[in-house]
């Protein structure tokens, strides 16, 4: 009778505080759910243009690139735009070089940016604005991208707010992002409990997910009684009507 007690009592108060939290992750993981997660990540804001490489268009060599960058390191050849440039890194600095005069290109300027951002964009919408990232990102970015800031953030007048990230170094995409993912981001992490450091492992949910365990055995005890004990749930009843009990 006394388990029963105590189980009826804490369970109570345990699903009540525990509730709270049961709608917040049916909430968000509606939202999660409902949309589709390649729509989320972005892709559909941007073109994939598979540009091969034109060997035509290199009449500057590698040759005459270390010439002039001696100590150029994770040298790569690609596409910027519609043109070959070469890509690498010289005493902890990034570079942006023309294959076809060895013109630099990097660091990028704004209106450079704003046409690899319009050349990679599929929407409609014109720019709204711009900003460069050197420091201190939005709370969007992912830590991965820190190391390649700065970045211009080029933002377009369309729906659902679409920003496009461009490094001043590498001409490169960096990230993609929309009101929709911010929202999921948010939903995210309500879901995953995490509202500090970005991990999932946190400590909060270690002890919620503990009370859920603590909860759904009283549950069980309860369950056990009302089939099997039906006699002590009514002894049990009666004995808090006499005490004054609710």
């Amino acid at each position: 009778m006394s388990l029963l007690k105590t189980s009826r009592k804490y369970h109570k108060w345990l699903m009540l505080f525990l509730g709270v939290q049961f709608v917040i992750w049916s909430v968000t993981g509606a939202y999660m759910v409902f949309f589709d997660i390649d729509y989320i990540h972005g892709d559909s804001l941007i073109e994939n243009h598979q540009t091969k490489i034109d060997s035509n268009k290199i009449d500057f060599s590698l040759k005459q690139l270390l010439i002039r960058y001696p100590d150029a390191e994770k040298i790569e050849l690609g596409i910027f735009i519609n043109q070959e440039v070469y890509r690498f890194n010289q005493e902890d600095e990034k570079f942006l070089v023309t294959a076809s005069n060895g013109k630099q290109l990097s660091p990028l300027t704004e209106s450079e940016a704003i046409a690899a951002a319009k050349h990679l964009y599929t929407g409609s919408g014109e720019v709204r604005d711009t900003e460069l990232i050197t420091d201190n990102p939005p709370f969007e970015l992912s830590r991965r991208v820190y190391s390649s800031l700065p970045a211009w953030r080029i933002n377009f007048d369309n729906f659902g707010s679409p920003s496009l990230y461009i490094s001043i170094t590498s001409g490169k995409l960096l990230a993609k992002r929309h009101e929709f993912w911010r929202l999921f981001d948010w939903m995210f992490n309500f879901h995953m409990m995490d509202y500090s450091d970005g991990e999932i492992d946190n400590w909060l949910l270690f002890w919620f997910t503990l009370f859920s365990i603590v909860a759904a055995v009283m549950g069980l005890i309860l369950t056990y009684f009302r089939v099997f004990k039906k006699e002590t749930i009514a002894a049990v009843s009666q004995d808090n009507v006499q005490g004054g009990s609710v």
